[in-house]
C-alpha cells in the first residue's frame, strides 16, 4: 500500500499524457484511484472525479488499527505483523497477499455487508470491472483454508444481492 493511503483517504486521480497501457497500469498498481489520459473533457473529468469521490466516501471506516495486532476469530488468529493465519493447534495456514489483504479486510469490519466493489477498492485500490469476479475467487479460496465445511460457511457469509459479511465475532488481542 502506498504511503500517502495509510495517512490519508484522499483518493489521487491522475492527469497525463502517457497513454500506454504499461504506464496506466503503473499508474493504478502505484495507488492511482483513477487515471485520465490526455486530450479530455471537462465533463468527462468531473464526472470520474464525482465517481472516485462518491467511490471513496461509501466506503467503511475501519473498526480498529492493524498495526501488528492479532485478531482472534472463532479457532484462528490472524497476526498481522507476520502476515499468518495460526489454527488452534498453533500451525501456521499458508496465504497469499491477495488472501491475507482481503481477509484482513473482512476482520477488521466484522458483520457488516461489504459489496464486491467496495471490497475491490479495499483490497486492491481500483474500480472493479462490471464482470470482475476475482473477489469471489478469493472468497472461495479463504473459505477452504478457515471453514469446517466451505459449502456451509460460518465465517465468511455470501449476502445475497449484497456482497459478502465476515458473520463472527472479532477479538483485537
Amino acid at each position: 500500500m502506498p504511503a500517502y493511503q495509510s495517512t490519508s483517504n484522499l483518493p489521487v486521480i491522475l492527469l497525463t499524457a502517457r497513454a500506454e497501457e504499461l504506464d496506466r497500469i503503473l499508474g493504478l498498481e502505484v495507488g492511482a484511484d483513477d487515471y485520465v489520459v490526455k486530450p479530455f473533457s471537462p465533463r468527462e473529468l468531473l464526472a470520474r472525479v464525482k465517481a472516485v469521490v462518491r467511490r471513496t466516501n461509501s466506503l467503511p471506516p475501519k473498526q480498529v488499527s492493524p498495526e501488528t495486532a492479532a485478531y482472534a476469530f472463532g479457532d484462528w488468529v490472524l497476526k498481522t505483523g507476520e502476515r499468518e493465519l495460526v489454527g488452534s493447534d498453533g500451525l501456521s495456514v499458508p496465504l497469499s497477499s491477495g488472501e491475507y489483504t482481503l481477509l484482513l479486510t473482512l476482520v477488521e469490519r466484522p458483520k457488516l455487508v461489504l459489496t464486491r466493489d467496495q471490497l475491490l477498492d479495499l483490497t486492491q485500490g481500483r474500480e472493479a470491472g462490471v464482470f470482475d469476479r476475482s473477489i469471489d475467487n478469493q472468497i472461495s479460496r479463504l473459505r477452504r483454508k478457515i471453514e469446517d465445511d466451505p459449502k456451509v460457511p460460518k465465517y465468511i457469509k455470501t449476502v445475497w444481492g449484497g456482497g459478502y459479511s465476515f458473520a463472527t465475532e472479532v477479538r483485537k488481542l
